[in-house]
């Protein structure tokens, strides 16, 4: 195994913008979806999201906090990230993690109803890179 730090793991991240979310649901079956990571963002252990209050995602969240979250890179790099997701309705995070390419989904942006902030803490990272592999815990 080799080692690797969360900063070097934010620099294989960058620009990645679509990551797999997977939450656990009532039934205690794994639900997983595409999301937005904006991979615009420098990775520090923390990811955000937006989804709607009604959703599957938020009302499994709200159940059960233990998420993963799966990324996949340029030249075969795989970066699996395990952690705990909080929910917030906070407007001034909505706009400090807001992005313009999310007024496709929400089009009334940070007004949108039922907006709702998905912070997923990482608490174990494990990543894959052409043969070797690796784990990071925080």
């Amino acid at each position: 195994m080799a080692d690797k730090t969360l900063k070097d793991l934010a620099k294989e991240m960058k620009g990645i913008d679509i990551c797999f979310l997977s939450t656990h649901g009532a039934d205690g079956d794994v639900r997983t979806r595409p999301m937005s990571n904006n991979g615009e963002v420098d990775y520090d252990g923390e990811s955000y999201f937006f989804a709607l209050e009604n959703t599957f995602t938020v009302q499994d969240i709200s159940n059960d906090s233990r998420v993963a979250l799966g990324f996949t890179g340029k030249h075969w790099k795989f970066i699996a990230v395990q952690g705990s997701a909080t929910l917030s309705k906070d407007k001034a995070a909505f706009k400090e993690h807001w992005s313009k390419d999310l007024d496709l989904w929400f089009q009334e942006g940070i007004d949108t109803d039922g907006l709702t902030l998905i912070r997923v803490k990482a608490q174990r990272i494990h990543w894959w890179d052409k043969g070797s592999e690796g784990e990071l815990v925080l």
